[in-house]
């Protein structure tokens, strides 16, 4: 990814991780990144760089839990898990998100609510 679309990555990266692991349980984060990208159309690819240091920071706050087992191709993966916390967390970071949406919208729209 590149240019602006990773600066957008990179300020809602959580909130697509949490979304994804909620919707969908455990998943390793091969899987999770290939979720983000083929849920998003193809405008978010998150690569490994991003992906793992994202998700060891939500372990470690308590949103996510993870457990080693085997990936589709048998290889031994860790498969990351929404918690309760994380739960929480994700209204809440969604609720932000929504609120940042509507004020966007309404500036390209020019104040109207509507598209020109």
């Amino acid at each position: 990814m590149t240019g602006r679309r990773e600066d957008v990555l990179r300020g809602t990266l959580d909130l697509l991780i949490l979304r994804v692991a909620n919707d969908h349980g455990p998943m390793h984060g091969w899987a999770i990144s290939r979720s983000i990208r083929e849920l998003s159309d193809d405008t978010f690819d998150v690569n490994q760089g991003s992906l793992y240091p994202a998700l060891r920071k939500l372990e470690a706050e308590g949103a996510l839990e993870s457990e080693w087992g085997k990936a589709e191709t048998g290889k031994r993966a860790r498969f990351y898990a929404l918690t309760a916390a994380g739960r929480r967390r994700l209204g809440r970071e969604q609720a932000q998100w929504d609120h940042i949406v509507r004020g966007m919208r309404l500036v390209l729209d020019g104040g109207t609510g509507e598209a020109p």
